[in-house]
Formats: structure tokens, sequence, C-alpha cells
């Protein structure tokens, strides 16, 4: 007896080539850009400030390899290679310049940097609304002053010529201390401006990103028996764990770049061994001596180290499971 097995059901293809759908085309990108012509164009004095004021310039660095004179100018100034790189390391200022950049730039990492992020988590533990708008407020306000008018204000406190601080220290019976001319009290004092100055704003970054978190992980935790401890700890600091990473690569790459301004102002000759850095060094050099080759070439070094540091720091944020930077 033969068993003859059953075909299977095979159902007849009745689909055509029309029916078959196309790969999509990709978009040139004149047209992408014409669909989005709006959004460009609102990008468009962004993207002209930083092409004017900070790549144009750039190619004025090719001056640290010449010996630049105004007269003759760039195309007619002779070049002698790395001779102002060579003479800015074997100099002795170089190894005071660097220390003192390098303590006070990790002096605002250590103390300048957390206090946003703490200032951004209190707030965010605040539940009567006026008093959180009030003290953001007042913590906003010292941003919105030039460095000029916060070292005059700290200078009128901290004078020992009728200053309020040395005055209620003479009135209590000690002696007055020279806040402004002891070199000991110059990083300190530097540090506790940058922070009164730059903490407030710098919540709003970390603020906004709370913003994002899912209220259903502080209820489901309430129920579990978190505290506001616990679960600020737990939820909201893993929340804003990538803006944290971010701000703290582009921290890095302003490690040697601490601006001229703010130390410029609290220099005296006094204080300068401690409080010479790399940018009030380039000034000095550039527009006061007249060097100015000498001192395009100690500014280049200084971007260069930037550079490098934020790729370094973006790679190691990258490898520990952060996005990073790009």
């Amino acid at each position: 007896m033969t068993v003859l097995a059953a075909a299977p059901d095979v159902q007849p293809d009745h689909s055509t080539s029309a029916d078959v759908v196309p790969p999509l085309r990709r978009r040139p990108w004149w047209q992408s850009i014409w669909r989005q012509k709006a959004l460009y164009l609102m990008a468009l004095p962004g993207i002209a400030y930083f092409l004017l004021f900070k790549y144009v310039p750039m190619a004025g660095l090719v001056i640290a390899f010449q010996d630049y004179s105004p007269f003759r100018g760039i195309w007619n100034s002779p070049w002698v290679g790395f001779e102002h790189f060579i003479r800015f390391f074997t100099e002795d200022t170089f190894l005071m310049l660097l220390t003192n950049t390098v303590v006070v730039s990790m002096l605002l990492l250590i103390f300048s940097f957390p206090v946003p992020i703490i200032l951004a988590l209190m707030l965010n533990e605040v539940r009567t609304k006026m008093f959180q708008r009030s003290v953001q407020t007042v913590i906003y306000l010292p941003h919105f002053m030039s460095w000029v008018i916060v070292v005059s204000l700290f200078y009128v406190l901290l004078t020992t010529d009728g200053g309020s601080i040395n005055n209620l220290l003479a009135a209590w019976g000690f002696a007055e201390i020279p806040f402004l001319t002891d070199p000991a009290w110059l990083r300190p004092l530097y540090t506790i401006q940058e922070i009164w100055k730059t903490a407030g704003w710098g919540t709003i970054i970390y603020l906004a990103a709370m913003t994002a978190v899912d209220l259903q992980l502080y209820e489901a935790a309430e129920i579990d028996g978190a505290g506001r401890w616990r679960q600020t700890w737990h939820i909201t600091l893993p929340a804003i764990r990538p803006t944290i990473v971010v701000m703290f690569i582009l921290s890095i790459g302003d490690f040697l770049e601490l601006g001229f301004e703010h130390m410029f102002l609290l220099l005296n000759s006094l204080n300068r061994d401690v409080g010479e850095i790399f940018d009030t060094y380039v000034y000095t050099a550039g527009i006061q001596n007249g060097q100015l080759s000498y001192a395009t070439a100690v500014g280049l070094f200084k971007g260069l180290v930037g550079l490098l540091l934020v790729v370094a720091a973006n790679n190691l944020a990258k490898k520990v499971g952060e996005e990073g930077v790009y």
C-alpha cells in the first residue's frame, strides 16, 4: 500500500513588480536645507559669529612660526619655525605659569564645578515655588555683573584701608588681614569669586535636566519607603549624570583657559608670583611688550592642550558608557 504525503498548501504568489516598494532615495543635502530653511535662518547669526570671530582669526596663528612685524605683514615677515615655542618651554617662567594655571584650574574643578549641581539638587527639593524662584533670582544676579564690578565689591569688603571685613576684625580685637596683597589669599579669593559669580547661572542647566525625570519614579520609590535623600541619590543624580559628564568635559577643555580679565584684576606686584597664568602672560608679552609672535605661540600651545584634554575626556566618557560631547 502506497502512502502519499499530502502536499502542503502553497499560496500562489500574485505579487507583481509594481507591488515591490523601491528603496528610499536619499534626499540631496540642498533639499534638506531648503525643507528646514526656517531653522537654518535662525541658526545663521550663531554660525556667522563663530565663522567670523572663531574660525577666520585662526588663520593668524601662522605668525607663531614667524618673526611677525605689523609693518611687514604676514606675507613678508620672516619664518623662524619653532623658535618661539623652544624659547617658551626653556624659559624659567614656563614652570611658574604652568604651576599657577594648573593649581587654579584644579581648585575650580574641585570646589566650583560641584556647587551648581548641589544648588540645583537643593532647589529641586524646595516645594514652595515662590521661595524657590526668589532664591533662583538672587543666585542668578551675580552672573550679569562684570568682573570689574565683582572684584570691586570684594575690594570694598576686604581692603585694609577701611574695608568692612577688616573693620570688624579690628573692632573685635583681631589683627587686619591683607586679603588683596597676601599671595596666600589670591587663589582662595579667586575661587570664591568664581563660585559666587557663576554657580547660580550653572544651576539652570541642571534644573532643566531634572525636569525630564519621570515623576512616577519618585512615586514608586516613595511607596517602597525611600526618603528624599534616597530618591535624590538613586533617581535624580543618575538621571542628570549625562549632563554632568558633558559639563565636566567642557570644563576640562577650559583647563588652561581661565580667562584674562578676572585674574588680571586681582594681580599686583605682591601676588604676581602665584597669580600669573597663561592668559595674563599672553597679554603682558603680546600687548605690553609687543612680542606678538611669541604671545601667539603661547596661546597656540594653550589651545592645543585644551583640545587634547577634550578629546581624552570624551573618549574616557564613552569607555565608561556615557555619550560624551561628540
